[in-house]
């Protein structure tokens, strides 16, 4: 099992702020500005804490992923980086130029998130008007052509949405970084088995993970999956769900209303699935043992939560992990406190099952705790 984090590039806050539903939530509660101080902050303890890598996002509403992980790699030793990014919004070429020199530079601590746009309203702010079937298939030409040019090959190819002559790489990656892919639609299921490395889910229920999961394998047997999810862990799960309880209670209904509304125009149906948990009330948040839909009230795109003890989140982490997840891209708010509460709470017991080691040799434990690059724990 292999456990990632996440960095919040349009801010944290103590409260739930919103990503990509347009709706900015979570200003009360202090928020805390993407500065590449506080986000070196959570990269350097996801790094110590035993997360292998940290997903940072695309879209209008937060900071260009490649530019504020590129920042972060002299920041941290280890810790690889989930770069989110858009194909149509820069040429396959460049966007396979960019990822070797990032390999090459960070020395092998590059992961690609393709995300292929599931907003046409968004897309069209970068002068993208094709509609979502549309995006697919762009996106399948263009990994395409990257796959082929990580491969050291010279590529021409003039395809419906692509077009490139003689493209080809000053300098292959050693090591091509994988690619993550995530998409409900009838569309994305035959982009990912042609080209990804990972599919990528959200956190719904373990029934719906298991059909999804059953899909994808159909079309690409030996698939490795991820699933995205927040997380709020605590010592007893007493404390657990008041700190879920205290997250939304002080969310206003206007504020949820106002989200809920923007949602409901997304084109996603990953988002649609997201929705359809809660239906916009705060009646019936506990979908599945542990998992609480809370979250997807006020933001969108992962909208679940696992909530609970430390043992009680271990053991849906497992749950799902049988039904075979192999990496948990995971968050939590604000994000720095809640990365430890799951690395000195869950990891350990997991480690305990012979479930997880840290990366670096040794376990996550507050015991092992000490002052990293200058910053005291």
């Amino acid at each position: 099992m292999d456990f990632h984090w996440f960095l919040p590039t349009n801010g944290d806050s103590r409260d739930i702020v919103g990503g990509g539903s347009g709706v900015p939530t979570g200003a009360a509660g202090g928020a805390r500005p993407a500065s590449v101080a506080y986000l070196g902050q959570i990269a350097r303890s996801a790094e110590q804490l035993g997360f292998v890598g940290a997903l940072t996002p695309t879209g209008a509403w937060c900071e260009d992923a490649w530019l504020t992980t590129a920042m972060l790699t002299e920041v941290t030793e280890r810790l690889k980086f989930l770069v989110a990014f858009r194909p149509g919004l820069l040429s396959p070429t460049l966007a396979a130029q960019m990822a070797s020199t990032f390999q090459r530079l960070s020395g092998g601590r590059l992961l690609l998130n393709v995300v292929t746009g599931g907003e046409s309203h968004e897309q069209r702010q970068y002068g993208d008007f094709l509609d979502k079937d549309a995006r697919y298939a762009r996106t399948a030409e263009f990994l395409g052509v990257v796959r082929a040019l990580f491969r050291g090959e010279t590529v021409t190819l003039d395809g419906e949405h692509v077009r490139v002559e003689g493209a080809k790489l000053a300098h292959v990656p050693e090591v091509a970084p994988p690619i993550y892919f995530g998409g409900s639609s009838k569309a994305a299921g035959p982009v990912a088995a042609e080209h990804a490395d990972i599919y990528l889910t959200w956190g719904e229920p373990p029934a719906q993970v298991a059909e999804k999961l059953a899909w994808i394998r159909s079309l690409r047997p030996d698939m490795r999956f991820g699933i995205r999810l927040h997380v709020i862990t605590r010592d007893t799960a007493e404390q657990a769900w008041a700190e879920a309880g205290r997250l939304i209670g002080g969310v206003p209904e206007s504020a949820i209303a106002q989200v809920q509304a923007g949602l409901r125009r997304s084109e996603s149906e990953g988002q649609r699935r997201m929705l359809s948990l809660h239906g916009g009330s705060r009646d019936g948040l506990v979908v599945s043992p542990n998992l609480w839909a809370g979250v997807g009230l006020v933001r969108g795109g992962a909208g679940t939560a696992l909530v609970g003890s430390h043992r009680e989140v271990a053991d849906r982490l497992e749950e799902y992990a049988a039904l075979g997840i192999d990496e948990f891209i995971l968050s939590g708010y604000p994000h720095l406190e809640e990365a430890y509460w799951f690395g000195e709470g869950v990891l350990p017991e997991l480690a305990r099952r012979g479930r997880w080691s840290h990366p670096a040799g040794r376990l996550a434990t507050a015991t092992a705790a000490v002052p990293f690059a200058g910053v005291p724990i």
